[in-house]
């Protein structure tokens, strides 16, 4: 089972809803497609299973499971996904399956196979970690999937892959691909402002439209605080810089992108080379901002100390008025707001532009959370793919009347309790976070925000998974999703996606650690504003000029651009 990512608990809302949900030299592998290792009579059976949409006879298959928890009499040689996959699509797992008992086993069990040359399964999951792509790319094991693709892949991918190349990027090698992207919904944790709603009626104010508004509204936060709040109880915007700036809540992309760029990512240049965001002339303009805003008390003098969860934790204890965070905040950590401060409210509001104009945000993903490789002695090497289009086709949004209309399986996601079928918050939670689908949950890239968008339209929700978006999903939430599909444009692609080159594995650590601190100390006043380029100065000179042009080396070997 592919686990999404690491899925910390402000995800768990939102799976609710998803009812889908070194061995070996480099480039030994040069035979790729269908027809890779098969003979003519294996093609035969894979042409005939995908008209059929089912093996018969049934083949076995390996793959890799990270062990769950299973229903009550069920283990993992006797359970409900086996018999439906059995049933279903005429596969079952045979005894080279991997079944490692978390993914930190399973990330150790893929070095050693590789440093040691052992047989891997037929299908082997991979997180996205471009250094264990390339790794496993080299190990010689696994084929290029190009003629694979073509022939076999669902069209909902095919369409996606076409409009976001750049998916290709991390599994492209020598103009060949290696992996199957598994597809994510897309813009899901992109960058929105949360302002306390209460606090905007209260004081008359309006949506934010530029950083000078932003400001206005900052300043009525703090010196007159509708709850009665005093100027030094108050640091109206909630950031996190412990960790980084760039981050999935109390970001500053945002502001970053008021000047122009998005840091700690590669960014486009005018030119269409690659650029990192952070030595920008932009960069200093926004920490010019940032210097201000700490003087002035809207930040609070321990955002250096607070990772992500402490910086929205001074928003839901009503000590902040603004915190830049993603649509699903209204499932976490809005609740502990209207909890901790009765009579709050809160709302969502779109990005504001510069003072030249200028907006932007990082764009999390292109669609994709892991990928799946085949092995070169896999006997059916297209079976991932009907698996794969079978969950597409009839989970990731079921039609009414299908056997999927309420959920996967009866007693497991979903149930009938007094003639009438119904779903439980806590086992829907279970079902999408355990169970082994060998692909993940299936999803769509741009469906769970366009359901949003229509919801927040009080359009009529007519499908199944529509209907579950209303029940599950919070008005909030519908809203927050019309805003981030209103503002696409802004959104900023990270370009790099790759391995770190050869300079940035000796050299990297030491940039970013120069950078946090530089940063920090600039918006704390302890380094002037110009400090910023003597930071940048330094930066090229120890490494940044050549990891960028090593970046764009690479930019160009997988973009043929």
């Amino acid at each position: 089972m592919i686990k999404l990512r690491q899925i910390s608990s402000l995800l768990v809302a939102t799976a609710l809803v998803t009812l889908t949900a070194c061995g070996g030299g480099a480039n030994q592998n040069s035979n790729a497609g269908a027809g890779n290792g098969t003979t003519a009579g294996e093609n035969a059976v894979a042409d005939a299973a995908f008209a059929a949409g089912k093996y018969d006879p049934p083949i076995d298959i390996s793959t890799v499971l990270i062990a769950k928890k299973y229903a009550k009499g069920e283990s993992k040689d006797d359970n409900v996904h086996d018999r439906w996959m059995l049933d279903t699509l005429g596969m079952k797992l045979n005894s080279d399956t991997w079944y490692p008992a978390s993914d930190d086993q399973y990330r150790q069990k893929l070095q050693l196979s590789i440093a040691s040359g052992e047989k891997m399964p037929d299908f082997v999951t991979v997180p996205n970690n471009a250094v264990l792509t390339n790794q496993l790319i080299d190990s010689g094991q696994f084929i290029a999937i190009d003629e694979l693709f073509d022939k076999y892949a669902p069209q909902t991918l095919k369409d996606h892959a076409t409009a976001h190349p750049e998916l290709w990027y991390p599994f492209t090698k020598d103009g060949k691909k290696y992996n199957l992207p598994i597809m994510e919904y897309t813009d899901n944790d992109d960058t929105l402002l949360w302002l306390r709603e209460d606090w905007m009626e209260k004081l008359n104010l309006e949506a934010p439209k530029t950083i000078a508004d932003l400001e206005n509204i900052m300043d009525k936060f703090k010196n007159q605080n509708p709850d009665g709040l005093k100027p030094a109880e108050v640091f109206p915007l909630a950031i996190s810089l412990k960790n980084k700036t760039n981050t999935w809540m109390g970001s500053l992309d945002w502001l970053f992108g008021a000047y122009g760029t998005i840091q700690e990512q590669w960014n486009k240049d005018a030119d269409g080379n690659l650029e990192y965001g952070s030595v920008n002339p932009g960069a200093k303009q926004a920490l010019a901002k940032l210097q201000e805003w700490m003087e002035k008390g809207y930040i609070h003098t321990d955002s250096a100390l607070w990772d992500e969860g402490k910086a929205a934790e001074s928003w839901t204890k009503g000590k902040a008025g603004v915190l830049p965070g993603a649509n699903w905040v209204p499932d976490w950590p809005a609740p502990d707001l209207l909890k901790n401060v009765p009579g709050s409210k809160y709302k969502a509001y779109p990005i504001p532009a510069g003072p030249d104009g200028k907006i932007g945000t990082k764009w999390q993903n292109s669609g994709v959370n892991a990928s799946i490789m085949i092995n070169k002695d896999a006997k059916h090497p297209e079976a991932i793919f009907l698996y794969y289009n079978y969950l597409l086709d009839n989970l990731a949004n079921p039609a009414a009347g299908s056997p999927y209309e309420y959920g996967f399986a009866k007693g497991y996601d979903w149930d009938i309790i007094d003639g009438k079928p119904t779903s439980d918050k806590e086992k829907i939670k279970d079902f999408y976070n355990e169970f082994p689908f060998l692909t993940g949950q299936p999803r769509i890239p741009d469906l769970f925000m366009k359901t949003l968008v229509k919801l927040a339209d009080g359009e009529t929700p007519v499908t199944p998974y529509e209907k579950q978006m209303a029940e599950f999903r919070k008005p909030e939430n519908w809203a927050a999703g019309k805003i981030v599909m209103s503002q696409i444009d802004i959104r900023k692609q990270n370009y790099f996606t790759g391995a770190a080159t050869t300079t940035m594995v000796s050299k990297w650590n030491l940039l970013t650690q120069s950078e946090l601190e530089t940063f920090n100390k600039i918006i704390y006043g302890q380094l002037p504003v110009d400090a910023f380029d003597e930071f940048v100065a330094n930066w090229k000179a120890n490494g940044g000029d050549q990891i960028t042009k090593e970046v764009n080396e690479w930019f160009k070997s997988v973009s043929g651009k």
